[in-house]
């Protein structure tokens, strides 16, 4: 493993009792110690490979006839023609290990864990059927786009969770915290690697992580470091939480969330919210907001938009046309028939390749077509305040979600202060989805990389972290 806090092992991983040469019981189990007995090493019939024909090559191939390696007769084992010779490749004789079938590596309940993930928990390890990133309904995140995965944080190779609470647990031990070792594992770990971190702390150590963390880091960079921690389902839960409950409502965290996620995603958003907090997210939103604003993030919440790949044209000119009766073509305006229409509007399921034609591409040519502007400005000519926010940000996320990400991004550091919970969010929940896309929209937009936007903007290890999702400059 090359990152530099997993702790050495004597004898190399895995570490078995009794070292090298393995004695009775250890892995892999021979019979008579080394050198092997009969019936030991090299496996016997039934062994690895089973088919004739396997390793080494008959004549001609791999090993070497005589003159070969190794060089003269009275090699290990002494058999002229090299080591050891054959037939029916390497070396086959009744008895061998293993003779399971799937053959090596050993069977359930060995490393790495068996399907369903370790520990079990939505979004958990490794990742479920369907590919990688996993899939949104089982708390993960979308699954892969069609012009490949445009995440900016990938797998690391081999991570076992067991191994990584112990890189926490000795950041986090004694005096002073080491606050880069957090940062360099959890920045090098994708969410399906470092959910199943909380499970494996509490079973090998028996404290809780999230409570560790909280006493040891402070300030955005702890915020930072617990968001990455949860699952999406359980962060953007967590978020729409903090957004509703004490003094004031957070609008625009209620907008841009229920807005850009799929309908799996709020699906399972609203499983979460329900089990965690005892109260459906609908009625939470219900008894903190009021109006039309209300009627639109319910409408949202119920996960229930219309996101077949097959486009429509002649409903995308009959929605049209209705939302220009209800709004541009008379006295005053029909929220109502704008809610009704933008909340079941076309939607490519978080993340398509940008050239993919979807419904509102074809809605809002009509739309132009009939009073001459499109439909963004007609919102803002139409509502005002939270009700014009929300439906813009709908239109928005259908038309281009990196751009969307990428405009939110940047009133987030743009000016006096940093919102730094939008800016977290954001970059926790997209660097696994279309961070590539939306660090694409940042500098074509606003003439600046993300990167360097975040590097002057932010700070200390926080900074380092940020930096690590956002994956590079462009």
């Amino acid at each position: 493993m090359s990152y530099p806090g997993y702790p050495p092992q004597s004898g190399g991983y895995p570490q078995q009792g009794g070292g090298y040469p393995p004695q009775q019981g250890a892995y892999p189990p021979q019979a008579g110690g080394y050198p092997p007995q009969a019936g030991g090493f090299p496996p016997q019939a039934g062994g690895y490979p089973p088919q004739a024909g396997g390793y080494p090559q008959q004549a001609g191939g791999y090993p070497p006839q005589a003159g070969g390696y190794p060089p003269q007769a009275g090699g290990y084992p002494q058999q002229a023609g090299g080591y050891p010779q054959q037939a029916g490749g390497y070396p086959q004789q009744a008895g061998g290990y293993p003779s399971q079938a799937g053959g090596y590596p050993p069977a359930a309940g060995g490393y790495p864990p068996a399907a369903g993930g370790y520990p079990s928990q939505p979004g958990g390890y490794p990742a479920p059927a369907g590919g990688f990133p996993p899939q949104a309904g089982a708390g993960g995140y979308p699954s892969m786009p069609p012009g490949g995965y445009r995440g900016s944080l990938k797998d690391f190779p081999g991570a076992d969770p067991l191994r990584d609470v112990e890189v926490l647990r000795k950041a986090m031990k004694g005096f002073g915290t080491d606050e880069n070792a957090i940062t360099e594992l959890l920045g090098s770990r994708t969410n399906k690697q470092r959910v199943p971190m909380v499970a494996a702390y509490k079973t090998t150590y028996g404290k809780d992580l999230f409570h560790d963390l909280k006493s040891e880091l402070t300030g955005n960079f702890e915020k930072l470091v617990l968001a990455m921690v949860k699952s999406p389902g359980q962060f953007d839960a967590s978020e729409l939480r903090e957004a509703i409950k004490g003094a004031g409502t957070d609008e625009a965290c209620l907008i841009e969330i229920l807005s850009s996620r799929s309908n799996a995603e709020i699906i399972n958003i609203t499983k979460i919210y329900k089990a965690e907090y005892g109260k459906s997210l609908e009625d939470a939103i219900s008894s903190d907001t009021s109006g039309h604003f209300r009627r639109l993030l319910v409408s949202l919440s119920q996960g229930n938009r219309d996101e077949r790949e097959a486009v429509d044209v002649s409903l995308a000119k009959q929605d049209a046309q209705k939302l220009y009766a209800a709004g541009e073509n008379k006295v005053g305006t029909d929220e109502s028939q704008f809610n009704a229409i933008l909340c079941a509007l076309h939607r490519m399921p978080s993340v398509v390749p940008l050239s993919q034609p979807h419904m509102l591409t074809f809605f809002d040519t009509h739309f132009t077509r009939m009073c001459g502007r499109d439909i963004e400005k007609s919102i803002c000519r139409e509502m005002s305040g939270n009700v014009e926010s929300g439906m813009v940000a709908v239109v928005k996320c259908i038309k281009n979600t990196p751009a969307y990400f990428a405009e939110r991004l940047h009133k987030a550091m743009q000016g006096a202060g940093t919102k730094d919970e939008t800016l977290i969010r954001i970059m926790v929940t997209r660097c696994e989805v279309d961070m590539l896309d939306i660090r694409q929209a940042y500098v074509k937009t606003y003439g600046k990389s993300l990167y360097n936007h975040i590097s002057g903007d932010t700070s200390g290890d926080y900074k380092k972290l940020l930096l690590k999702l956002c994956g590079g400059n462009d």
